[in-house]
């Protein structure tokens, strides 16, 4: 039983359509199952989207591709969605042998399959990035954010370096409920961004950049140091981590 049955058994109950007893038993039945699904080179955790309303997301930095295929192939076995991270197309060679209908996204360097229909947020994700060289990792966060029940509208390509291809864009940046804004080199776009709207920003830092950028810890530093409001920091490289805070946001 996932989130969604669990909700669709709880409000049967409370409209009559259900009997408490029958429901009850459903329930501890599904708690009786096992919280995770032992591989031997993996725990791939089949409870995790009853706790946090999204399966478990496959990190495939590491991983080899018959490893991804394996455990890729236990979530879909279950019903749920599947999100692959950092996957080579090795990887998803692999997977899609064992998983029919998967799609790789290739400038994401993401696999995927939509098993369920996620519940819609409640406005737009616009993703920003600076410059091309950082579409990866904007790419991660808008699958992920659009994977999870979002309306993402991408923006690339508006880096400080011309900031009239920014502000050419305002109204987009208006209508965001949330903004994600990846940069790399100086990082100074998040705080830019951060001035023109009232909505949050979650910023990227990128490991794009020349050697005093020291892989991305000179733009990590820079968006720790906004003196704009309202923008928070994720990790660098971290656009899926910045894509599910968003999702979050957007769903409250």
């Amino acid at each position: 039983m996932n989130a969604l049955d669990l909700q669709k058994l709880l409000d049967d109950v409370h409209a009559g359509r259900a009997d408490p007893a029958a429901a009850a038993r459903s329930i501890r039945s599904a708690m009786q199952q096992a919280p995770f699904a032992d591989l031997e080179f993996a725990k791939v955790d089949t409870h995790r989207e009853i706790r946090q309303g999204f399966p478990e997301v496959v990190l495939g930095l590491g991983k080899t591709p018959a490893q991804i295929a394996a455990i890729a192939a236990r979530i879909v076995s279950g019903g749920q969605t599947l999100l692959v991270t950092r996957a080579t197309p090795e990887a998803y060679a692999a997977v899609q042998e064992v998983v029919p209908g998967v799609r790789y996204h290739v400038d994401a360097r993401a696999i995927t399959l939509a098993q369920r229909e996620a519940s819609p947020g409640a406005g737009t994700i616009v993703v920003a990035c600076a410059g091309t060289s950082d579409l990866p990792v904007a790419e991660e966060a808008a699958v992920t954010a659009e994977l999870m029940g979002n309306r993402v509208d991408r923006l690339y390509d508006v880096g400080v370096a011309g900031l009239h291809r920014l502000l050419r864009e305002h109204a987009r940046l208006l209508d965001a409920r949330v903004l994600v804004v990846v940069a790399g080199m100086e990082g100074a776009l998040p705080s830019v961004v951060a001035g023109l709207v009232s909505a949050p920003v979650i910023a990227v830092p990128t490991s794009i950049g020349y050697g005093a950028n020291f892989g991305g810890l000179a733009a990590l530093l820079g968006m720790l140091n906004s003196c704009a409001n309202g923008v928070a920091v994720v990790n660098i490289d971290n656009g899926f981590g910045a894509g599910c805070m968003a999702s979050l946001i957007n769903h409250q």
